[in-house]
């Protein structure tokens, strides 16, 4: 998730960092969503939100139909082990196909972040 994105929507993201989320690969469908892999690891920020402004942003139409996933996340800057609320698209609402411009844009963004082009290239793919 872009945190400027977030602020523009009037929320308060408190950032955490980037992170690595062993056991985890990225989809890219209509949306992105994390699935289990445990030949995988996924990366993001980890951001704090109040659970009013979580409820708020995952109540648009767009995004209702993710779920909260307690996932064991560690901050890359200290190793730290951050339990959090990852919020994953079911597999069975996925889609079939796969939006290229939503993937070319968070690949973008994920650079911009700082993660490696590897990462950018499963987005991409």
């Amino acid at each position: 998730m872009d945190v400027y994105l977030l602020k523009d929507m009037g929320l308060h993201p408190k950032v955490l960092g980037p992170a690595e989320l062993p056991d985890f690969q990225i989809r890219i469908g209509d949306r992105a969503t994390l699935v289990p892999n445990p030949e995988s690891t996924a990366y993001g920020v980890v951001m704090e939100l109040s659970d009013n402004e979580a409820a708020t942003l995952y109540s648009k139409p767009d995004v209702s139909d993710y779920q909260p996933e307690t996932v064991s996340a560690i901050l890359i800057s200290n190793g730290t082990i951050q339990r959090s609320s990852c919020y994953n698209l079911p597999l069975d609402q996925l889609g079939s196909g796969s939006n290229v411009e939503y993937a070319e844009k968070l690949s973008m963004l994920v650079l911009e972040l700082g993660f490696s082009s590897a990462y950018a290239s499963e987005i991409n793919s």
